[in-house]
């Protein structure tokens, strides 16, 4: 085109050029690129405005007159055109992706339940055959109830092994265990018999950690009744282990501290990974502890009401947590409330 000498016939030779190329014209893509060749800063007809000093000074008024016509009624018609391109392609994507209502819907994603809320279950299922009731007590307490009525005098060492959460009323904490239910429990169901669980959050504040976390669950349990011993214990937690684990799996106690117990014991259990022969989760001892527990107290028994002489009782408190972690090899508890669905799905 440059080559070219420019004329009014080339001008109108080039209008008609173009006018015939819009109308082939299918999409947008190719309309800008017409738009581009013919009236674009380096079109055809952009560039014969631009070279109307090359023409003799008697012609250049009605040649420039007639280019800027012709520029005008282009972009009137690439207007219209690209309107016209605009409703088909519009219309195209509608029909093409238009809903068939005859098609059977997608399926919707069914949700699961918890990993913790699964043992939960599973663990109120094992004590409601063994004659358990499910007792739920308040996540707000009181350092009576929390501390001292469960022999936790103040300044007591084994209030450091609970870091608490306090609210601004210093005698006001939220619950570091579920044993304060016990007292409510006792408190509530005196002088009759009692055999409860007492499932429930609790808080503590630790640093957040592979093991520890500042909210965990807990199942307590209480039985309290006339001649209760330390065999009956030992018998309804075996029990409770191998409903748990399965039959046959092994058990022991060992003896430990808790201020509301006495004597105290924690438990384990044979290693579910290894059948005891040793592996990493059970740090190649063969065993697994999974509770603690003992024989209430007698200043716990008279704080809820029962008199110590007449009434014996056994409690014991066991993670749902961990007893998820011990029989799916899990090793970071950080995973049951990071809310990660790879591993929420694997449950």
């Amino acid at each position: 085109m440059h080559d070219q000498p420019i004329t009014s016939q080339t001008l109108e030779d080039t209008a008609t050029e173009a006018l015939s190329a819009l109308k082939a014209i299918a999409d947008s893509k190719a309309l800008e690129s017409w738009y581009s060749a013919y009236l674009g800063r380096k079109g055809h007809i952009t560039q014969m405005l631009r070279r109307v000093g090359e023409l003799p000074k008697e012609e250049r008024p009605a040649f420039g007159r007639r280019a800027n016509e012709i520029k005008g009624e282009l972009e009137a018609a690439y207007e219209t055109q690209a309107q016209a391109l605009k409703a088909a392609e519009m219309e195209k994507a509608l029909s093409e992706g238009a809903i068939d209502v005859t098609l059977p819907g997608r399926p919707v994603a069914r949700g699961r339940l918890h990993p913790s809320t699964q043992i939960l279950r599973r663990i109120y299922q094992i004590w409601a055959d063994m004659g358990f009731q499910i007792y739920r007590s308040r996540d707000v307490e009181t350092d009576g109830y929390n501390f001292q009525l469960l022999n936790f005098p103040p300044h007591h060492p084994a209030r450091d092994m609970q870091d608490t959460f306090y609210t601004t009323d210093e005698d006001v904490l939220l619950r570091t265990h579920t044993s304060p239910g016990q007292i409510h429990a006792m408190r509530e169901y005196y002088p009759e018999p009692i055999r409860v669980i007492l499932p429930g959050m609790c808080y503590r504040h630790e640093q957040i950690t592979a093991r520890s976390e500042i909210q965990f669950y807990q199942v307590e349990g209480l039985a309290v009744g006339y001649n209760i011993r330390f065999t009956d214990l030992k018998g309804t937690l075996t029990d409770f282990a191998q409903r748990m684990f399965g039959a046959g799996r092994q058990t022991r106690f060992r003896a430990s501290y808790f201020p509301f117990t006495e004597p105290s014991a924690e438990m384990d259990v044979e290693c579910i990974l290894c059948n005891g022969d040793g592996c990493r989760v059970c740090k190649y001892t063969g065993w697994l502890e999974i509770l603690g527990c003992g024989m209430v107290h007698p200043i716990v028994l008279q704080n809820g009401g029962y008199d110590p002489t007449l009434y014996s009782g056994y409690a014991f408190g066991m993670g749902p947590e961990r007893i998820t972690m011990l029989k799916h090899g899990i090793e970071d508890i950080r995973y049951f409330w990071g809310n990660d669905l790879r591993f929420l799905e694997q449950f």
